[in-house]
């Protein structure tokens, strides 16, 4: 008799797409990604104002109401909108990816770490400079879909007191769930960030070529470079040169 092996509950997979910054071929590269690192029953879900172009097995929804947020594109306020309840028909364990993250490993170990803890990376620049060590960058987030509506009801009830006080969206969900002690972070290793953790450190990036750190699972590209700079060593600063780096394509396709 062969053993049966525990049911899985479908997850989802969810990203965003507004405006023309990113075109169909980022949502599609991310469905590619998720297709061959993610085992477990999914769906993959992109909440967008334009689902053209996408590849088949893409589901879209609409992207809901984010009050104030909807014509205010700037800082990734608008990211909020996957906080409303209903968001479409989907229900529990959702994972939120940023369009220009880099899928390396597998991502079934990121809906079984601390289930029915809402998981988020640890922002790199509020470690750095302010020592903030609670915020998150939510370039890759898990939470459950539906279940926390006051998020984005509190967002929109005090949005011109929260433009003062919170530089983005991620300051803003970092502090809402922080003070309500519901934000976890995923280890340091699991998401790092492509400038700061694959391009070795000042002098030293002009004769090496950014590396994939050990243990890493999704490599983060927030700001610049994205990964078609990368791959093309464009997006260099005078303290940090990027030089081609050709493991980008192996992944991001």
């Amino acid at each position: 008799m062969t053993s049966m092996q525990p049911r899985q509950d479908v997850v989802n997979v969810i990203c965003m797409k507004w405006g023309t910054k990113f075109g169909p071929e980022y949502v599609n590269i991310l469905h590619n990604m998720v297709q061959r690192y993610l085992a477990r029953p999914h769906r993959f879900i992109c909440i967008t104002d334009n689902a053209e172009g996408f590849n088949p097995g893409i589901e879209s929804l609409p992207i809901p109401s984010a009050g104030p947020a909807d014509t205010n594109f700037a800082h990734g306020w608008r990211k909020l909108a996957m906080f409303a309840s209903p968001l479409g028909d989907l229900k529990g364990m959702t994972l939120f990816l940023d369009l220009d993250v880099v899928i390396v490993d597998r991502l079934d170990p990121l809906f079984e770490y601390k289930p029915g803890e809402i998981c988020v990376v640890r922002d790199y620049r509020m470690i750095r400079v302010r020592g903030d060590d609670f915020v998150g960058n939510t370039s890759v987030l898990r939470f459950n879909a539906g279940e926390d509506p006051q998020v984005l009801e509190d967002f929109i009830a005090a949005w011109d007191g929260d433009k003062a006080i919170y530089r983005n969206e991620q300051e803003f969900l970092s502090h809402w769930f922080h003070s309500r002690g519901r934000w976890q972070h995923w280890p340091d290793t699991w998401c790092p960030s492509f400038k700061h953790d694959c391009v070795a450190l000042g002098p030293l990036s002009y004769i090496t070529t950014p590396k994939i750190p050990e243990g890493a699972k999704v490599i983060v590209f927030h700001g610049d470079p994205k990964p078609e700079d990368a791959l093309a060593g464009k997006g260099s600063k005078w303290y940090r040169k990027i030089r081609p780096t050709p493991w980008v394509r192996d992944y991001w396709r």
